[in-house]
């Protein structure tokens, strides 16, 4: 009754400024893996019959008309809040975007209609908004029991602006530990999507420049600590300064802390587009292709501090109108800057064009390699006595072809198995689910390596495949796998081939090594080892883990990796697809090399 009495007055208010005011309701429906809805469009949130009235979540939405506009573009500003328990740190983002609606009802300057979305955030903030664009994109004709529940009107029809030119979500999210007012910039959404970099840019501008708020992104802060990063920092200023002194336009040293601060923005930077996970409401405007970030303003007072509320009023009011103004100054949608890039701070970017050497330098080895290896493998297949007639040269790969094909079969079963264990009743706790994958998944390996001639690492030496053939198609394999993954997300391409081109490079048989005693074949088999314990998935979960300060103490490693797929594929993130078919098959086949009865 509370919530419904609180959307009252807020659609009052709205109204009262002269916008067309609608009420959207939707039920909170969670995201259930199916493996046919990777790739597929945003979620329809189809509403449940026979679900109470209680359970659903009401978003309340106004339009200014722009009296210099013909309708046909908008810019949304939503503010999540939570009806049933929201705090004074919710209500000072609803009464600053409050604060500048009532200023743009009044003025004359619009040319694009403003939507102000006040997203029913007890259910998530990502939820209503994923809802509301879904609406209003792909309208529901059909009638539901929805308009039946409550006291609100939500048989008005769901009015629409023109085509969304830009989104702006705000969030005041705790006090700042600084000295002044913090500015955090959230952009990432599904599947390494990033917004137009000028929008960005205009805010980072406004905020510093005009307002005064010391702006961030996100940083892994275990980096900022690190001493061997220190070290190379002081390296690099180092050089620096001595390339000054020889000639004084040489300018591109940089300070040690720059350079701490920008790698582990850059890590962080990486990391969430890689992951693929949105960090913010924002998040969902991205599948219909609007530019949009998320803004959360940390004040350097307490939420109860009457003395300072009006500044910190009016400076966010200020910040929300100039990005505003600007957006609405535009003719085109943000079209001339990137949207290929990987933040370094608030105000500096590597692009495309840049990070892209390094991906293209990683895999640019790989066919050329297994090109080599296919040569010496079918002279030493001619040469033995398996082979003495050496006929049909050209197919001695299609024996290691089978191998990469069933393994990578075998990839493709592990990653659609979540999706029936999850039918299967009374098996809800996630160390439960990760030990019931685990094992169907290595009893289907075992399967794998008892069918397939040759398949496993500890089959005769009469039933293997030459391991340099072998080798050669896997190559291949993970060239094409990492090529396909760059298209989809090329954050995760960049950190899959720095952790795949090392071990499917490297790896060679370990028994000639062993026989050897050589140094050198010793050093290389002991490289092979440690590049695919630290490959092997859950392992690589661990470290990221330790390496992002969760620490592994106290760790349920099964449970806590099975929710991490879980959050991986209910927001469709193409990475769990990348590590089921392509990094996991590969993985294998290079342990299959590795202990190769050579």
């Amino acid at each position: 009754m509370k919530a419904r009495v609180f959307q009252k007055l807020i659609g009052k208010y709205m109204s009262e400024m002269g916008a067309e005011v609608y009420y959207q309701k939707f039920h909170p429906e969670g995201n259930q893996f199916h493996p046919l809805h990777f790739f597929s469009g945003p979620d329809s949130y189809t509403l449940l019959d026979n679900v109470s009235c209680a359970s659903y979540g009401v978003n309340v939405a106004g339009i200014i008309r722009a009296p210099r506009g013909d309708g046909k573009e908008s810019i949304v500003l939503v503010t999540p809040y939570d009806f049933i328990n929201g705090g004074d740190y919710e209500a000072l983002s609803l009464g600053i975007t409050g604060t500048l609606f009532s200023l743009l009802a009044r003025v004359t300057w619009l040319s694009k209609d403003i939507i102000w979305l006040v997203a029913d955030s007890r259910y998530g903030d990502y939820r209503p908004v994923a809802a509301w664009l879904t609406e209003y994109h792909s309208p529901s004709f059909k009638d539901s029991d929805l308009l039946k529940c409550g006291e609100l009107n939500t048989a008005d029809k769901f009015r629409r602006a023109g085509t969304m030119a830009a989104a702006l979500v705000l969030k005041v999210d705790g006090r700042s530990e600084r000295f002044e007012d913090t500015l955090s910039i959230y952009a990432e959404a599904s599947n390494g999507q990033m917004p137009n970099l000028d929008l960005i840019n205009v805010v980072n501008y406004l905020a510093v420049h005009r307002q005064g708020f010391y702006v961030k992104v996100e940083k892994v802060v275990s980096l900022l600590s690190s001493s061997w990063l220190k070290i190379i920092g002081e390296i690099f200023e180092a050089v620096g300064k001595l390339a000054h002194t020889l000639n004084p336009d040489w300018n591109f040293g940089i300070p040690t802390a720059d350079y701490l601060e920008g790698s582990a923005t850059l890590a962080s930077s990486l990391y969430s587009q890689a992951l693929g996970i949105p960090t913010g409401p924002h998040g969902a405007f991205r599948d219909y292709q609007v530019d949009a970030i998320t803004l959360k303003v940390s004040p350097r007072f307490p939420p109860d501090s009457k003395t300072r509320q009006h500044d910190f009023f009016l400076r966010g009011a200020k910040l929300l109108e100039g990005t505003i103004r600007s957006v609405n100054n535009l003719l085109e949608k943000f079209h001339q800057s990137f949207f290929l890039y990987l933040l370094t701070s608030p105000s500096k970017f590597i692009s495309v064009g840049v990070y892209m050497i390094a991906f293209a330098l990683l895999v640019a080895s790989l066919p050329m390699v297994a090109a080599s290896l296919y040569i010496d493998g079918c002279k030493a297949l001619n040469n033995s006595t398996l082979n003495p007639a050496g006929n049909f040269k050209s197919w001695k790969w299609l024996d290691a072809a089978k191998q990469v094909f069933a393994l990578h079969l075998f990839g493709l079963i592990v990653t659609l198995l979540p999706y029936f264990i999850c039918q299967v009743p009374g098996q809800h706790s996630p160390s439960n689910r990760s030990i019931m994958w685990g094992t169907t998944s290595s009893s289907l390996l075992l399967i794998t390596f008892a069918t397939i001639p040759g398949c496993s690492p500890f089959s005769s030496r009469r039933h293997g495949t030459n391991w340099a053939v072998l080798k050669s198609v896997t190559i291949s394999a993970a060239f094409i796998g990492l090529c396909l993954m760059s298209i989809i997300n090329f954050a995760t391409a960049e950190i899959g081939a720095l952790l795949l081109v090392p071990t499917c490079l490297i790896v060679q048989p370990i028994k000639p090594a062993l026989r050897s005693r050589r140094i050198k074949s010793l050093l290389g088999a002991f490289c092979s080892m440690v590049l695919l314990t630290i490959g092997f998935p859950v392992m690589l979960f661990a470290i990221s883990k330790g390496l992002f300060g969760e620490g592994l103490v106290g760790l349920s490693l099964g449970g806590e990796f099975w929710t991490w797929l879980e959050s991986l594929w209910a927001w469709k993130s193409a990475t769990y697809l990348y590590i089921g078919m392509v990094h996991l098959p590969c993985w294998l086949l290079c342990l299959c090399i590795l202990f190769h009865p050579s």
